[in-house]
This record gives structure tokens, sequence and C-alpha cells, in this order.
């Protein structure tokens, strides 16, 4: 490691940024001319690396400041950029840059262009082995000189410091003034002990006057503790006394209000049920009225409708006739046509089964004839071959040639297999048309009975969307008057709750309303009173604990709360507190968990979202039985206690009460006005709805009436298109008769094909069984049997043939004159009477008569409705009148019941406050009695029974006896015993506590012992290494002479010469007073000089060698040497340069060394060189130079 470059700014003479070149890793020589700049550059080395410049104050930095004209440098600073290729430094990387940055007010430190601290920096350097106790690695103008006058203890103290007993003295020092400080608290310690040991020789006698008293005081305690417990009984009785009158009262009067609040409920009632019947009444007789017009027009309904019905029936009894003739036709032909279906249906499963055992015997015959054939044509051709190849071939031919025509017939068998399939779906699809087409020609009487019934029913969807719209008519007018009494009610709740607060409250939360309503803000929640749910129980409890909080406004954030201000004090619209949610941070009281202490906040139904604002109102509020029990709550855990009468103690312990009108409740007001006002909002809600309902139904009645005109249009469409129908399914039925025909005969030709497909597939198999089989010129025994019975089965086959044939020909037969008879004579002319009937009712007027009859049964209905349901409302209406008058009297009787209990109430009120009056008197009484007992402090188990049974007046006597006893003990110390038991322990703490300083005083001398040891040992082992290297240092400047160092003791201290410092005697270092010099220039023989003796070029080169001698036993990675060569001799000079240039080439010492001189002799062994230039204005700048520059 060396210092690679050096970048200087700002500082002393470098105004300017100078940048050297890289220096040389051995030895380095700057020069220059005096006062061009050369201290001030090693000044600047000394700046980063060095101790010389901490703790420097305004004035001294500002020193460091360039100074030269022109403008001010406010910083200055030094950068070293260090080799560390040897990762000397541990930080890993190659270089390490250091930089101390220096202003007014600040003085930085940086490694590797981050900040750092001194600290760091020096431990840093330390580590890489810049030593703190071996300031001699920079020596710098002037330091050789001091050394070369410094005493001899002077240079003792000097090789202590590199020696490293610094750290020795300082744990010596730190040891010595511990064990004096122990020295001092054992002395202490034992001043103590006399005094305790004197003071508890004189508790020993204070203790038997002690108990004297005690026995006194004793008896004394207990006679007062009787008479003070006989004085708290008596108060405590008279106090039950009075609780138990107070509480008849407080029955009495809790029954009293319960009933007069019960009365005040009732009479609500009565009002309600009054107003709900003259409301029912008004209702009944806007429904009487409607029904009254609505019985005169159905009246003139019925009238006309009569008139129809009457001109019809006389038109159709000539009609009726007609109708019997043509039915009893029209019945005989249906009887033929399903006899003859009958029959068909009968003969048609005959037929069927007759054909398949046809082909199936057909088929077997054919099989047969083609077996025998094959045989034939195989005895054949064994005669034609001569050989099995010959025969082979042929048969292969044969099969070859077989293969085309099978093919050829597949195809056509797949071709009448499609059109097989394509028959069959026309003919499904053409019987489904004609069933369909003869389904609606067979039901044209009931589709025109359908039709008559959708066009009735569409009559009674208009008739009945009519009376809809009438009674959404109806509902609409009563809805109008309850909306009106709503409204009514909805002020006249508002009014009460207005009374309830300030005007601007209460123009102000009517403004909020309005505001959250027409700006549709969805976070303004409501007031607290309108948030909450609370039972009749504690709603007194309630409305004393939130006071005007029940009207704070919640808010979900503090944005809304201040959108909403803004517009109230824009529009003026009054006051109103908000509580935004999100602002909100209640503090949970100490609520005690109790039966008789129960939080309000329990007792409070919300929604779980508004918790934090019930918790701001309520949170420390507890709800107990009565106004004593919550004082005491209130004192023990700082709550604000109430009861459910409204009597309230806070947590300062103020009471506060007084009886609450119920009738007056706040939360009772914003409950009504909430009910009116919901109800109000409800009834306009569905009186919008209503209006909405009756347009639609206006809709819906314009519908019907357009539907039920397309049902009359559609139902003589049908009537006229029932000729058109007829011939149709006329068409389709001949149209499937071909279809059949063509059926039949392609199924024939697929039995045809399938047969010949059937042959060659045998012939085939035949062949290759043949060919594998052996050649042989005749049929085999087999075959020739076979052939045989082939003859035989042949002909039964025929003969069952034929008899099939037969039978099947007859069912064909019988088949064909059953369809012939249907197809020509009977359905043509069933058709032809079932249009007969098509026409006559086309013609017809029945359906009208039908429909007219149907109208007036309706409206005889109806007019039956609207009566009964006059009669109803008449009814209704004498009812509600009569119950109206007899409510009207109980509401007279309750009011002069509510008036009897309000003055028992008023009366027992005043009772209540006497006695409360007299139970505070009594309760400060008892107060001062508990305070006496508990004066007396812990009693003995004998106060309670020792004077149980003696008589008060006794009791006194003998306490005065006992009081006058007591006198003569007024001196007595009365805490003998206690401090008798503190001095014992605090004697026995102490003699242990001197136990455990000695111990520490024994371990402390020993670590001295062994401190004054090791430094012994470092200062002897320095010295050793020290001398041998400055003698070697000193041999090698000058050759032809001899140094060494020598230890001063006291007691040699007149002797000049000493034996060689190897042998000297291992003394303690007490005995050292210093370290001399003692060389020879001239001989290695001759007498040696002190340095005294010496010339001041001699003296120099002394000094020199003894800080080489410490680099020696104390080596950094490089050396600044500031002009040291300014006093030595030529000779001496040169031999100090060769010198440097011999240690930084040797190996053993890789050391970089920096040297400032104007001499020739360094620069002659220098590897390189550096010239220090002034360049005005007080500015100087170092360039590299060569040897001759």
């Amino acid at each position: 490691m060396y210092i690679k470059q050096i970048i200087i700014q700002g500082f002393k003479s470098y105004k300017e940024q100078t940048v050297i070149e890289p220096f040389s890793p051995k030895h380095n020589v700057i020069v220059g001319h005096n006062g061009s700049g050369k201290s001030n550059f090693f000044a600047a080395i000394r700046f980063v690396l060095s101790d010389a410049y901490t703790q420097m104050g305004r004035e001294e930095r500002q020193a460091l400041l360039h100074e030269g004209t022109g403008s001010a440098v406010m910083s200055a600073f030094v950068e070293i950029i260090f080799d560390n290729s040897d990762d000397r430094f541990p930080t890993g990387k190659p270089e390490l840059i250091l930089r101390r940055t220096i202003g007014l007010k600040k003085d930085e430190y940086s490694l590797d262009r981050k900040n750092a601290t001194k600290s760091d920096v020096m431990n840093l350097l330390e580590s890489a082995g810049f030593s703190r106790s071996n300031p001699y690695y920079i020596v710098p103008q002037g330091r050789v000189t001091a050394l070369t006058n410094m005493k001899d203890a002077e240079r003792l103290t000097l090789l202590k410091e590199v020696a490293g007993t610094q750290v020795y003295e300082a744990r010596r020092t730190e040891s010595l003034k511990i064990m004096t400080e122990t020295n001092n608290k054992r002395a202490k310690i034992d001043e103590l002990l006399d005094y305790i040991n004197e003071r508890l020789s004189e508790l020993e006698e204070e203790k038997e006057e002690l108990r004297g008293y005690q026995d006194k005081d004793k008896e004394r305690r207990c006679l007062q503790y009787t008479i003070d417990h006989r004085e708290q009984a008596a108060i405590a009785e008279e106090l039950d006394n009075l609780d138990e009158q107070r509480q008849n009262g407080v029955d009495d009067t809790d029954d009293n209000r319960e009933r007069f609040l019960q009365g005040e409920k009732d009479l609500a009632e009565i009002d309600t049920e009054i107003n709900d019947l003259k409301q029912q009444v008004e209702f009944l007789k806007v429904d009487k009225a409607q029904l009254e017009n609505e019985h005169r027009d159905i009246l003139r309904s019925k009238a006309k409708v009569e008139l129809d019905v009457k001109g019809l029936t006389d038109g159709q009894s000539a009609a009726q006739q007609a109708k019997a003739q043509y039915e009893q036709e029209l019945q005989s032909l249906q009887v033929s046509v399903r006899q003859h279906e009958k029959e068909l249906s009968r003969i048609a499963p005959d037929f069927s089964a007759k054909q398949e055992q046809e082909a199936t015997a057909k088929s077997e015959l054919e099989n047969a004839e083609a077996i025998r054939q094959r045989l034939y044509a195989k005895q054949g051709r064994n005669a034609r071959f001569r050989n099995k190849t010959e025969r082979d071939n042929w048969l292969r031919k044969e099969i070859d040639d077989s293969y085309p025509q099978l093919t050829k017939i597949k195809a056509v068998r797949m071709q009448t297999a499609e059109d097989i399939a394509v028959l069959e779906k026309e003919i499904a699809s053409t019987e489904r048309e004609i069933s369909s087409l003869r389904g609606q020609y067979d039901q044209r009487g009931n589709s025109n009975e359908a039709m008559l019934q959708q066009v009735q029913s569409a009559k009674g969807d208009r008739d009945r969307l009519i009376d809809e719209r009438k009674e959404l008519w109806r509902e609409d007018a009563k809805l109008d008057s309850v909306k009106g009494n709503a409204q009514k009610e909805l002020h006249k709740a508002e009014q009460i709750l207005s009374y309830t607060m300030d005007q601007n409250t209460s123009r102000g939360l009517a403004s909020v309303r309005r505001i959250k309503r027409q700006h549709e803000l969805d976070g303004v929640y409501g007031t607290l009173a309108e948030l909450v749910d609370v039972n009749e129980r504690f709603r007194t409890a309630v409305e004393v604990t939130a006071g005007n909080s029940l009207f704070h406004y919640v808010v979900d954030n503090d944005e809304t709360a201040s959108k909403v201000l803004d517009i109230l004090q824009k529009e003026r619209g009054g006051r109103v507190t908000f509580m935004p949610l999100n602002r909100l941070k209640p503090k949970f009281g100490n609520v005690p968990k109790a039966n008789d202490a129960v939080p309000m906040i329990e007792k409070l139904q919300f929604d779980p979202m508004y918790e934090k604002a019930f918790q701001q109102v309520f949170g420390k509020t507890v709800v107990c039985p009565n106004l004593a029990i919550a004082a005491q709550y209130a004192r023990s855990h700082g709550v604000s206690a109430i009861t459910l009468d409204g009597d309230r103690s806070d947590k300062k312990g103020a009471l506060t009460g007084g009886y609450h009108d119920p009738r007056q409740s706040r939360l009772e007001a914003v409950r009504n006005v909430t009910k009116w006002r919901n109800e109000h909002e409800s009834h306009e809600i569905r009186s919008k709805e209503i209006k909405r309902a009756i347009e639609q139904k206006d809709q819906e009645i314009t519908r019907a009436v357009g539907h039920l005109q397309k049902l009359d249009q559609a139902r003589q469409r049908q009537e006229n298109s029932y000729g058109p129908l007829r011939q149709e399914l006329q068409s389709r039925v001949s149209t499937l008769q071909n279809k059949q025909d063509a059926l039949d005969a392609k199924q024939r030709a697929r039995l045809n094909i399938e047969s010949n497909i059937k042959a060659l597939t045998d012939q085939q198999t035949a062949h290759e069984n043949e060919i594998a089989s052996e050649f042989k010129k005749a049929l085999t025994a087999d075959e020739e049997i076979q052939l045989e019975n082939l003859s035989t089965t042949i002909q039964d086959l025929r003969r069952h043939f034929s008899d099939i044939s037969s039978s099947r020909s007859e069912l064909e037969t019988q088949k064909s004159t059953l369809e012939i008879e249907l197809r020509e004579n009977l359905r043509p002319r069933l058709e032809q009477l079932n249009a007969q009937e098509s026409d006559n009712q086309e013609g017809g007027a029945r359906g009208n008569l039908k429909e007219s009859q149907r109208d007036l049964k309706r409206i005889s209905k109806a007019v039956e409705t609207v009566e009964r349901k006059l009669e109803e409302i008449e009814n209704s209406i004498d009812q509600a009148n009569a119950q109206v008058t007899e409510l009207e009297q109980r509401h007279a009787e309750t009011r002069r019941q509510q008036e009897d209990i309000a003055k028992s109430i008023e009366r027992q009120q005043k009772r209540v406050e006497k006695s409360m009056q007299k139970r505070s008197l009594l309760t400060k009484q008892a107060a001062e009695v508990n305070r006496k007992i508990r004066d007396l402090g812990v009693l003995p188990q004998e106060a309670f029974e020792r004077f149980e049974k003696t008589k008060s007046d006794v009791i006194v006597k003998r306490l005065h006896k006992v009081n006058d006893a007591l006198k003569k003990y007024s001196h007595v110390n009365k805490k003998a015993f206690q401090q008798y038991d503190q001095f014992t322990n605090q004697r026995d703490t102490l003699i242990k506590r001197r136990s455990e300083l000695g111990s520490s005083q024994a371990s402390i001398e020993e670590l001295i012992l062994v401190l004054d040891q090791r430094k012994d040992e470092a200062i002897e082992r320095t010295f050793k290494q020290v001398s041998r290297e400055f003698a070697n240092v000193f041999e090698k400047l000058v050759p032809a002479g001899r140094g060494r160092l020598v230890i001063q003791r006291k007691i040699d201290r007149q002797q000049n010469d000493e034996e060689d410092s190897d042998d000297e005697r291992r003394e303690s270092v007490e005995n050292y007073i210093g370290v001399g010099i003692s060389v020879s220039f001239n001989s290695k023989h001759d007498d040696q000089q002190r340095i005294q003796q010496l010339s001041g070029g001699q003296k120099s080169l002394c000094a020199l060698a003894l800080v080489f001698a410490i680099q020696r036993c104390d080596p950094a990675p490089f050396y600044l040497f500031d002009e040291i060569d300014a006093n030595l001799d030529a000779q001496y000079r040169t031999a100090v340069a060769q010198m440097l240039q011999s240690i930084s080439k040797a190996s053993e010492h890789d050391g970089q060394f920096i040297c400032t001189t104007f001499r020739p002799e360094m620069l002659l062994v220098a590897e390189k060189c550096y010239g220090v230039r002034y360049l005005g204005n007080k500015s100087s700048g170092v360039v590299a130079v060569t040897r001759e520059e």
C-alpha cells in the first residue's frame, strides 16, 4: 500500500485544484525554493492523516483556507488516493480515496466518495498500520530539532509512548481511582456502624416504655371503638328507617308516575283511535258516493242488455228443426265410417303378418334353389378341369367378375333405402298435416267456441281493468285525505319538537335535511336522537346525559360537514353542530362492571357504523339504581353516573337532579316527528305510485280494448276460412295415397335386391370354400346327400309359399275394398255434411245470444255486488260514529284521573325532599363516625367483644381514666420498635457491604500489580528493540563510528558508562529516569560521547538515527519527511539519502518515502521528483520534474 496521488484545492497556498502526478511506491522527493509552498504540501498530507489538525476553532479553520486576492475561498479539501492492491485497507477495492473537506462551519471526511466520521477514518488508518503510539512516520520541520534537543527524561517518555504504556497507565489510573472510592466508602460505613450500635443501645431502653404505652393505648382504642360503633349502629338504623320510608314513598311515587304515564299513553291512544275513526268515516263517505254513481251506471247498462237478449231469443226458434235433421244424418254417416275403419284396422295386422310370412317363405325357397343350383354347377365343373389349379383359377375369375355386379346391386339397394326413407318421412309429414288439418276442421266448432271465449275473456279483462282503475281512483281519493292528516300531524309534532330547542338549532336541522335531499348527500346520516332507539325505561337518563348533544348531526367525514356548513352559512339557515365520524376519537373510560352499574351505551340500540358518535357522548356514563350508588361509582371510577329518574353525579362529585316531566321528552318528540315524517313520506310515495298506476291502467285499458277489437276481427276471419281448409284437406289425402303406393313398390323392389345380394354373396362364399377344398371329379358323399334332400325341401317350400300367397291375396282384396269405400264414398259425404254444418254456423246468431246472456248475467251480479257494498258501508259508518262517541267519553274520564294522579305525585315529592334533607345530615354524621373509627387504626380482636355488654356511661368514665393515664407517656418514642428493626437491618446490610468492598479492594490491588508488571515488560522490550535498531542504523549512517541508547536509573545517576543493555538488571520502571544517547563518530573502540557533547550536525544525525530505529520497530506503509536533512553535513546527507534508498528498495521494508528538501543528495537517489513553484497571488503548484531541472 502507498500513496498513489494527491489532489489539493483551496488549502493554504494551493488555491486552484492541484492534481499531483502519481507518486512512485518507493522514494519521492519534493523540491522548491523557500516560500514556494513545500511545507504547505507537507501540511496538506498531515491535515488528512495525522491528529495535528483536530478540534479547531473558526479562526484556525480560516487560517487553513487560501487568503490571496480575488474571490474568497469558502472551503478547501485535500484528497489522498491510496493504492490498495495488497488489501491492507479492508475495503475489497484496489484503491481507497480519502478526502477531508474544511470550511468556516464544517469539517468533513469521506471514504470512497461517501461521508464518514473521523473515528471511522482513524480506525481504518490504524487497521492499515498507522500506529497512534508511533507518530514518527510523519516527520515535519522542527521534529528532528526537537528530538535533538530532547532531554533524557523526555526520551524516556517518548520510549514509553512507542511501547504503548498509555493504555496501561489509563487502566492503572482508573483502578487507583476506584480503590480510593472504595476506601472512602469503607470509612463512611464504619462511621455509620458506630452510630447504629450507639442508637440500638438507646432504643433498648425506649422499648420498655413503649410497651406500657401500647397497653394503655390499646384499652383506649377498644373503649373508643365501642362508643363509636354504638353511635354508628344508631345512625345506620335511623338511615335504614329513612330509606325504608323513602323507598315506600318512591314506590308510591313510581306507581303514581307509572299510572300517570300510562294514562298519558291511554289518552294518546284514544286520540289516535278517534282520529283514525273520523278519518275512516270520511273514507267510507267517499266510497259511498263513488258506489252510488257506479250503481246508477250499471243499472243503465243492464236495461240495454235486457233489450238485446229479448230480440235475439225471438229469431232463434226457426233454426232448431233444420238442425235436428242434419244431426241425425251426420250421426248415421259417422257410425258407418267408424265401422269401416274398425274392420280395416282389424284386417291390417293380419295382412302385414301374411306379407312377412310370404317374404320369409320366398326367401327360404330361393335360398334352397340357389344351393341346389351351385351343387349342380360344381358337379359339371369338376368334369371340365384337369387339375385343381385350372379349377381354382376359373373360380377366382368368377369371384372377381361377381364383385362389380355385387357393388352395383348394393348401390341400387342404398339408393332404394334412401328413397324409402324419404317417402316414409314425407308420408309421416303428410299424415301429420292431414291430422292437423282434420283436427282443425273437426274442431271448427270448438275453435269458434274458443275464439268466442277469448273474446269474452278479453271483455272480462277490459271490465276488470276498468274496475281496478275505479279502485285506484277510490284509493287515491282516500290517500289525499290521509296525506293531509299526516301533514297536519307532522306540522304539530315539529312545533312540539321546536319548543325543546332554540330557534337557530331548529332552523339549522330543517336546513340540513333540505340540503341533504337537494344535493343527495349520502354521508349526512342524522341527529343522535334520530339514529338511536331507547327503551322507555332509560329515556329520561339518556336525555339528561346527552343534553343538547341529542341534536348533533352525524356525518361521515369532515369534508361533508364543511360542505354542508358552507351552504348553511351562505343561506343563513341556522346553527348545527356536526360530528364527523372520521374525526371522532372517543376515550374509553374506566367503566365499572357490576350489576348495579350498567354502561349506558349497552342500553342503546344503533347501527354499529355510528358507534364512535355514541361512544363520544354516552361512553363514560353508567346507569345506577339510586343516587348514592351513582356518587360512589363516579368517585371511584371517574365516570358520570345517572339514575333512571335523571339524578346525576359526575366524576368531580357534583350532584344534579330533579323531576323530569316525561310528557316533554325530547326523544319522544323526535320519535313522533320521525314517525309522522316517515308516514307522510310513505303516503306521498304511495300517492305517486297510485297516480303512476292509474296512468298505467289507462294504458292497459287502451291495450285491452285494442286486443278485443283484434279478436273480433280474428273471429270473422276464422269463420270465413273453413272452405279453403276443406279443399286443402282433400288434396293432402290424395297426395298421401299416391305416396303410400310408391312406398309399397319401393319396398317390394328392396326385397328383390336383398335376395339378389344374398344369392351373389352365397355364390362367392361357395366358390371360396370350393377353392379351399380338394380337387375331385365328382361331388362328395355329403354333397350328394344334400342334393337329394334339397329336391324334397324345395317342393315343400313351393307348396307352403303357394298357400301363404293365396291367404295374402284374399286379405288384400278385403283391405282394398274397405279403403276404396272409405275414400270414394263415406269420407267425402262426411266432409260434405261437416261443410254444411259450418255454413249453418257461419250464418247463425247463437253466439251473439249467448254473449248477450252472459253480459246480462255479469251485469246483474255487479249490481248485487254494488248494492251489498253500499249496505256494508252504511253499517260501517254507523258503527264508527258509535265508537267515536264511546271513545270521547273514555277520554274525558281518563283526563280527570290524570289530574288526580298529578296532585298526588306533587304531594309525595315534597315529602321526599324533606326526607332527603334529613338523610343528608345523618349521612354526614355517619361519615364523621366512620372517620373516627378509621383513625383508631388496626384494632385487636378483643375490641369487638370486650365491652360489648358494658353500659355506655361506664365506658365513658373508664375512657376518661385511660386518657389521664396516657398523659404521662407523652414523651415516649412511639416508633421505638420500628426504628430498632430498621437499624438492625441497616447494620446487617452495612456489614455485608463492607465485606464486599474489602473483596473488591483486593481484586483491584492485584490488577494494579499485573498492569505494572506488563508495563515494565513492554518498556524493557521496546527499549531493547529500539536500542538494537539504533545501533544498526547508526552503524549504516556512520560506518566508522558506533552508537547506542543508555537507560538512566536512580541508583546510578552519577555513572557515565553502563554495561550493555542486554546485561542490565530487571528493575521496576519507577527506577528509570531517562534514556541517553552515547555515540562515537571516529572509532568503534574509542570512548563514546554523550549527545550533549556533539556538534549540531552530529546531534541531527543521532536524532534521525533514533527516528529510523523507532520506525523499524513499528514500521508504517509510508513515511513523510519534511527537510530532515537541513542541518546535516554533506557526507551525512549522502548517507541518509542512501539509507532511504536502501530502505525503500528492500523487500522486507517495502515502504514509500515522500521527502521535501532543497539539497541535491536526495535528488540523486529518488525515483521521482516533484517541484513546488510559486505562481503568484500567494498560490503554489506542484509538477513532476527531472533531476536536471
